[in-house]
């Protein structure tokens, strides 16, 4: 495996005063020799860029699948998760901070080649990797080359997002993943703009083209923070755009904000207000909207959008019952919009978390 402090980036080009143009993402990083990208971990070495996280992660976990979160994708099944350090927005708010901004690469105590990763989630019996903790965008050369190694062995992949990436590498990156959670952390450039350093619409063209270029299943989360991007207007045009441009079967998860990094100030999101999100949603007719991080059943739980049976029961991240085998309604015949299969309720994973450690190679 190369070096991992020496790994060659894509996606760059030479600008005509000498400085490199990092062409990944739509910060646009211009660099002179040993700068690093706003990420921190795309570096301008000896007039090329590197990736210097290749290779190297802040971990690994069994996670449900549930967790990322993905109702809709074989549900009750195990993911094994992974990032590396660095992220190219900036958000006020993030809740990986530790991760996400890390500038100590010694931190990443892991490391692990794209098979050594793919055999290990073989062995565990995962059905999926994630790429997820921090934005695999920063490390989209080794996320492709673990997808690839993934799929060799019939593993699938997920990306855990938020969608901020350039044209050219969004094709190749999504190419490589069979499914996604994509953050829309607000619905306004100003939110974008002030809280997370980056703009809204590279953002809804991520989702425009997952949608209507792609094969890949996601699912949108928004991380409702009191005052910021909870109010009623706000809900209602981000339901009313996705309804329109993406259409209602895309499944949208609310979850509850709680104070870190650098926004301990603001109070921690009610529950009532991720149920308020969810009933706005519903009405602007999606089909699929979901809780998290509150314990609310129906919030919880995937229904019939014709009859409004229950098809899949959750209890946070345990399955109690389950409907879709074939993907569709038993009741009334409708068809389901995700990625299901057989399922047996005793050989899920639930809500079980469990670290795993590679052995580090040479």
């Amino acid at each position: 495996m190369t070096a991992p402090d020496s790994y060659p980036a894509r996606y760059w080009t030479i600008l005509g005063d000498g400085r490199i143009h990092c062409t990944l993402c739509p910060r646009d990083c211009k660099l002179h020799e040993g700068q690093r990208g706003a990420c921190f971990v795309r570096q301008r070495m000896d007039d090329r860029m590197i990736l210097t996280t290749y290779g190297r992660s802040s971990g690994f976990c069994i996670d449900p699948i549930e967790k990322k979160p993905l109702a809709h994708f074989y549900p009750g099944s195990s993911v094994l998760s992974f990032g590396t350090a660095g992220c190219n927005l900036a958000c006020k708010f993030c809740q990986n901070w530790d991760i996400s901004k890390s500038r100590d690469m010694d931190r990443l105590l892991d490391e692990a080649s794209p098979e050594s990763i793919a055999q290990t989630a073989a062995r565990m019996g995962c059905k999926s990797v994630a790429f997820t903790y921090n934005d695999p965008v920063i490390f989209a050369e080794y996320a492709m080359d673990v997808a690839d190694a993934c799929h060799a062995l019939g593993i699938k992949t997920v990306a855990v997002t938020a969608g901020y990436i350039s044209p050219e590498p969004r094709r190749a990156f999504f190419e490589k993943m069979d499914a996604a959670n994509v953050d829309l952390k607000a619905f306004s450039e100003e939110f974008y703009f002030k809280i997370t350093g980056a703009h809204l619409q590279p953002v809804l063209e991520t989702l425009v083209y997952l949608k209507h270029a792609t094969k890949v299943w996601f699912e949108l989360t928004t991380l409702l923070i009191p005052g910021k991007n909870d109010s009623d207007a706000e809900l209602a045009a981000m339901s009313a755009w996705i309804f329109q441009e993406l259409g209602p079967d895309v499944p949208l998860h609310f979850s509850a904000f709680h104070p870190d990094f650098r926004m301990r100030e603001v109070p921690p999101t009610p529950p009532a207000t991720l149920i308020r999100a969810r009933d706005i949603a519903l009405a602007a007719g999606l089909h699929y909207v979901y809780t998290g991080n509150v314990h609310y059943r129906p919030g919880d739980a995937t229904q019939c959008p014709q009859c409004h049976a229950v098809l899949i029961a959750r209890d946070w991240y345990q399955i109690e019952s389950y409907y879709l085998s074939d993907g569709s309604c038993p009741h009334c015949g409708t068809a389901i919009a995700g990625c299901f299969e057989q399922f047996s309720l005793a050989g899920q994973f639930g809500r079980r978390r469990i670290p795993v450690r590679l052995h580090a190679e040479h």
